[in-house]
């Protein structure tokens, strides 16, 4: 079965929101390392209609730069209930039952789903336990406004830690997998 992955930039108070805005000095050879490692590992994205419009319109224009190619070539996923058409190339609208379609996709054959950005989504994912694992690159910046991935109504989930590593930069890199009961 495949691990579904939900992979972030996240500021020290947990704000995941427009990362482009406060992320760049803390990327080095180490977060670089690390994101290359989370691509190589996955072979499929799981997104929400707003990130999926996002690397739609950003994504196409980056073929040949880093992670470029990989973003347009791999599978894409988008859950919503307003999408009827997703025309980014190798993407497809999750039709009918959203959790009935990630339990789907997490049966057939292939590497991790990443899910990147897509807060709401996240957060629902957590919430019907489709989520096997959290890597996280936690900044170490306080950011004090923004879209936080944790946030207020979700249920109490205990998490077991499954790597940490500290980069040079101060980055904290740790990935997290939801404790089964």
């Amino acid at each position: 079965m495949r691990k579904l992955v939900v992979s972030e930039f996240l500021s020290a108070d947990g704000v995941m929101e427009a990362p482009h805005e406060w992320h760049g000095p803390y990327f080095d050879d180490d977060m670089a390392g690390a994101v290359s490692a989370q691509m190589d590992a996955s072979d499929a994205l799981l997104l929400g209609r707003t990130t999926y419009d996002g690397f739609a319109a950003a994504w196409p224009a980056m073929a040949g730069q880093p992670g470029g190619d990989h973003m347009n070539g791999i599978a894409k996923f988008v859950v919503s209930a307003t999408l009827e058409k997703a025309d980014w190339n190798n993407s497809t609208v999750l039709a009918g039952d959203p959790a009935a379609a990630v339990r789907e996709l997490k049966q057939r054959d292939g590497a991790n789903i990443t899910v990147m950005g897509s807060a709401t989504l996240v957060r629902w994912l957590l919430g019907q336990g489709l989520v096997d694992e959290f890597d996280l690159l936690v900044h170490p910046i306080v950011v004090g406004r923004g879209k936080r991935l944790f946030q207020d109504g979700l249920p109490r989930t205990p998490f077991t830690v499954v790597s940490s590593e500290m980069f040079a930069s101060g980055v904290h890199h740790v990935v997290y997998a939801p404790r089964k009961a």
